[in-house]
């Protein structure tokens, strides 16, 4: 059988499944949760531009939009907890331990989530921003700032990019961490 495949063992009634594949995959999104969450908080928190205006200088800087400093710090949080689950898989790996008490289960599944949902905040807030940036706002007479700033404004929308990738990526391991969790309380329980 290779290291890949799904083996199901029926013994005593117990059903034991181990998923090396799915391990693999978890470890491979985090990795690029984290390196994508780097990615996006570096662009969207080095960026900044500065534009004269008759003899005013104007500095364009990502803490000029609120919704840009929270999608910095929620890319941050979500890039140290994606190393840190990321070390936790590859340890459970190379141990060979496949499933996790119920308690740490929880906890896994429970901050999968809830950073799942922040990125997804984070991204829209930082999109609708974008938006209004790009486009501006006439009926409340903002102004568009994507033709005076052009280099900050497609540095943002790389951030923002990246940032998109980060809250797809932290959906599919959510989603992956109810799996791991939920199979815990079949007929059948799993253990390692």
């Amino acid at each position: 059988m290779s290291p890949g495949t799904v083996a199901v063992y029926y013994g005593g009634g117990k059903l034991r499944v181990l998923d090396s594949r799915m391990k693999m995959i978890e470890v491979v999104l985090r990795c690029a949760i984290c390196a994508f969450g780097v990615l996006a908080a570096a662009l969207i928190g080095f960026d900044s531009q500065v534009r004269k205006f008759f003899s005013v200088e104007k500095k364009a800087r990502f803490t000029d939009m609120k919704a840009l400093v929270f999608l910095v710090i929620a890319n941050g949080m979500v890039a140290s907890y994606s190393l840190i689950q990321g070390v936790r898989c590859v340890v459970s790996m190379v141990n060979g331990a496949v499933l996790l008490d119920k308690a740490m289960a929880w906890a896994i599944f429970s901050c999968d989530q809830a950073l799942a949902y922040l990125t997804l905040a984070a991204a829209a807030a930082a999109i609708q921003a974008a938006q209004i940036g790009q486009f501006g706002q006439p009926e409340l007479q903002w102004m568009k700032m994507c033709n005076l700033y052009e280099k900050f404004c497609t540095q943002v929308g790389e951030g923002v990019v990246s940032a998109f990738l980060v809250c797809l990526c932290m959906v599919t391991v959510s989603s992956i961490s109810a799996f791991n969790l939920f199979r815990l309380y079949g007929k059948a329980k799993g253990k390692s």
